[in-house]
């Protein structure tokens, strides 16, 4: 493939030197505007070139010849190097290397100063620190010679042996590359180290050197071949492989510029690859020199004019050639231009690239370089009919960046290539949302909500709940409305904080007009409900729900915000009220209540206790026993944590109900302790409850409160009004209860109530815990007495301690709290000597001037 990259400018069209048909071009040099130019038959001839533009921004060179500088020399000039620095100008003629001076050709120090110079060449990178001297190294017979150069004189640096003749060299630092007559090799003159590369030996082969980087070397070898090549002799790239014999070489990045007999080769470093060819008969020469790369004939200059990489890349982007549009953007050179202007011209180009990349269906590399590119994501939204938003007065960048209508005209309706697209343009939104800034958010959620919206996507439910959309809420419910994504288009008038039109279309699809599988159904229709700011809305669902599920649709008043129970709208008792007609939903409501709310109100816990009465005698009624069971078990729960409801009420019902665990527990209530556990001896036989209900009743009471209340059981056990058989089958409970808490009991009450045909063996048990508990009661009170006389004691030194000192308190002592003097005579004094008034003496361990703790409460001395 083939792109112009250079193109023929005449610098001198014909060279003419006093009519002389015979006078040919040799060799050129160029420093600044002077062009040298060496010939066949002995001249040196000056040019000064300048450099225009044409009216349409081309590049025209106009040329005059310098009379003055007219030199003719004796023997044909071979090689002609530019030394600016010094204002010299080396010249080879014949074999001999002259110096002349740049301004007037004149000889320097009256004549060669070289001899028998087969090739020179210059170091272009040379280890010296002299700015005004330079470094060549010279072919003379078997030997290279390194020279540094000065205005004044040449200093002799180094003399390397080689094998053959010299035919060109190059120099790059210590490195040499030099063309024998049969090999190349590359010289390093610091160390002596010598690297053969390989031999070619052919008798028409015509060996050719180009430095192209730090010790790196392009070298014309057999078979057509260009070898790069580097100071150790390995190749770190592809060769190249001429089409044509090679007969010059020249570089300018990031082209290789081959001359032969009939063309210029133009090769890209890049990949190796030939991108143009230039007809140019009878070339003899090829160089860059300072940017400027000239061409000679045997009469003519001629320019390649560099065309401006950026119309290079545009022929390389029409031609669809996108990776090598892009390599050569990276590597081109950037001359004339800042960094922020490259750096905008590069992102215009992976842009245009991207779009190639995406009509040619490879959509991860056009992601990767819409991302890198930064470009206007609006642009690609643009290329999917509809996914804009109708307010987006968005239009395409001028000029375009890409010439696609849009997707169906791109893919021919190809519905596979369509999806394909529509997923890249997924990937690519959300790809930009979560790692960039969005400057065109609006666009970019519009885009992506119809994006799931088309594909009723998993995404869309959550992608509108996260509540960070910026989109055309109208043109989206519209789009929502015709994909039939409902449960969205609710959410997302909820978004938009139109809970009116949410709650309608929500409700819609509760009734079954509408369908739409991701709804959640009733729970999330009663949350929404619940966490509406406005009651009023609430208040128009409430049958709705409540009418559909009773214990769901109750959640509308329960899972509302506790501050809103004070508020005129929900007040608790207009709810109770308003739902008498929904049985389930009341007493739900009214255990949130008393359970959860611990709303502190009578009427509440009564009500909710009656209906559960009422629930459970229903249940029984229609043989729900386990359901019964399950009322009773939470009715059981009220009754011990609440202390609110009516018992008298509650006890009436439950007498006629048979409940008498529940019964048990509101005489325990009111403290009639007697009746609650003769209904759990008697009724329910239930001897551990029994027991249980002593010690919950007795949590935090005093001993005698425990005494009494298990006596009273015990006496519910050996009741003498029993029959014989009662008698027979509470005795074992009664002894099992002695036995095991003979320290809950007042033994001298227990043995008055004992009945006297038992036996001691009987009581034996209650009689040994009973005295041991007696016994360490009168232990410990021994213990504590003793504690307590010590303490005693230990205050008493402490009082005396403080009263052995005396105190002298005269009529100018003053109290140094209230500043006052002693006018009565009583005082207080802290250890530190601080006096104080007794009624000023706020704290007895802490001085009042000093702040200081005594820690001891008898810190404090008063005396009256």
């Amino acid at each position: 493939m083939s792109v112009k990259a250079f193109e023929f400018v005449p610098v001198i069209e014909s060279l003419q030197l006093g009519g002389k048909a015979q006078t040919k071009i040799e060799c050129i040099e160029c420093c600044g505007k002077e062009l040298y130019i060496g010939t066949n038959d002995s001249f040196l001839v000056s040019y000064i070139v300048e450099e225009k533009h044409d009216g349409n921004g081309k590049v025209i060179y106009k040329s005059n010849k310098v009379r003055h500088k007219f030199l003719e020399l004796r023997k044909p000039v071979k090689s002609i190097k530019a030394a600016s620095a010094l204002n010299r100008i080396l010249i080879l003629i014949d074999s001999s290397l002259l110096i002349l001076n740049m301004h007037d050709l004149d000889i320097i120090g009256g004549g060669p100063k070289l001899r028998g110079i087969s090739t020179f060449g210059v170091n272009e990178n040379p280890n010296i620190n002299n700015p005004f001297c330079i470094q060549i190294c010279v072919g003379r017979k078997k030997q290279l010679q390194v020279y540094n150069v000065t205005e004044e004189k040449l200093i002799h640096v180094k003399d390397i042996a080689v094998p053959e003749p010299t035919v060109c060299i190059a120099v790059d630092g210590a490195h040499i590359c030099a063309a024998l007559l049969t090999q190349y090799a590359v010289y390093n003159f610091d160390t002596n180290f010598t690297q053969q590369l390989f031999t070619y030996g052919c008798e028409n082969f015509l060996p050719a050197i180009c430095r192209i980087t730090k010790e790196e070397f392009l070298v014309n070898a057999p078979e057509g071949l260009g070898m790069f090549v580097n100071a150790e002799g390995m190749s770190n790239r592809p060769p190249i492989q001429w089409s044509y014999p090679l007969r010059a070489l020249a570089y300018s990045h990031p082209y290789i510029l081959g001359l032969s007999d009939e063309v210029i080769m133009v090769y890209s470093i890049l990949d190796q690859q030939q991108k143009q060819a230039l007809s140019f008969t009878g070339g003899r020469s090829i160089g860059n020199f300072e940017g400027h790369i000239y061409v000679t004939s045997g009469t003519s200059v001629v320019s390649l004019a560099p065309v401006p990489w950026e119309k290079q890349v545009e022929v390389l982007l029409a031609d669809s050639r996108v990776e090598e549009a892009l390599e050569l953007a990276q590597n081109a050179n950037h001359f004339g231009m800042t960094k922020e202007q490259y750096q905008k011209k590069k992102k215009k180009i992976q842009q245009q690239a991207a779009f190639i990349y995406f009509s040619n269906g490879d959509f991860d590399k056009a992601h990767e370089l819409f991302v890198s590119g930064e470009v206007d994501l609006r642009e690609v939204i643009s290329l999917f009919p509809n996914l804009l938003p109708s307010s987006s007065t968005f239009v395409r960048s001028i000029p375009p960046l890409h010439c696609i209508a849009d997707v169906n005209q791109l893919f021919h309706g190809d519905e596979g290539k369509l999806r394909e697209a529509k997923q890249f343009l997924r990937n690519f939104l959300e790809d930009v949302r979560e790692t960039t800034s969005v400057h065109h958010t609006l666009e970019a959620d519009t885009a992506l909500l119809k994006l799931y919206a088309e594909i009723s996507a998993p995404e869309l439910e959550g992608f509108i709940a996260a509540g960070e959309i910026t989109c055309d809420v109208r043109d989206c419910c519209e789009w929502l409305d015709r994909c039939k994504c409902y449960h969205a288009l609710a959410l997302l008038h909820r978004q938009a904080r139109d809970h009116e039109k949410a709650l309608k279309v929500w409700a819609k699809i509760i009734s079954g007009e509408y369908k739409d599988d991701t709804f959640h159904g009733l729970d999330f229709f009663v949350e929404c409900l619940a966490n509406l700011k406005e009651p009023e809305l609430l208040w128009r669902y409430a049958d709705f729900v409540l009418s559909r599920d009773e214990e769901i649709g109750v959640g509308i008043f329960t899972l509302r915000s506790a501050h809103e129970l004070s508020s005129d709208t929900m007040k608790p008792d207009s709810i109770v009220e308003y739902l008498h007609q929904y049985p389930k939903a009341v007493v739900k409501y009214l255990e949130h209540l008393v359970i959860k709310q611990d709303i502190q109100k009578e009427k509440f816990h009564t009500h909710l206790a009656v209906l559960y009465l009422d629930d459970i005698l229903k249940k029984r009624k229609e043989g729900k026993e386990e359901e019964a069971m399950d009322i009773r078990m939470k009715l059981r729960h009220l009754l011990q944590i609440s202390n609110l409801y009516r018992v008298q009420l509650l006890l009436g019902k439950m007498n006629d109900a048979n409940l008498h665990q529940e019964a048990a527990i509101l005489y325990g209530k009111i403290e009639e302790h007697e009746k609650a556990l003769d209904i759990l001896v008697h009724n329910l036989k239930d001897f551990k409850g029994a027991e249980l209900y002593c010690v919950n009743n007795t949590q935090g009471k005093g001993l005698k409160y425990k005494h009494h209340l298990f006596e009273t059981l015990l006496a519910v056990y050996l009741d003498p009004k029993l029959e014989s058989e009662q008698k027979e089958e509470y005795l074992l409970p009664a002894l099992e209860l002695l036995n095991a808490r003979a320290g809950d009991f007042d033994a001298t009450k227990i043995l008055e109530m004992i009945p006297p045909n038992w036996s001691i063996s009987v009581v034996e048990a209650f009689l040994r815990g009973a005295l041991r508990t007696s016994l360490h009661k009168y232990r410990m009170t021994k213990v504590e007495s003793a504690l307590a006389r010590g303490e005693n004691l230990q205050n008493r030194f402490a009082l005396y301690d403080l009263q052995r000192h005396s105190i002298s308190l005269h009529e100018n002592n003053y109290c140094c709290v209230c500043k006052k003097p002693f006018s009565d005579g009583n005082f207080a004094r802290y250890p530190n000597n601080v006096i104080t008034h007794v009624a000023c003496a706020r704290h007895n361990n802490i001085c009042p001037l000093t702040g200081k703790n005594f820690k001891s409460l008898t810190s404090l001395y008063t005396a009256r």
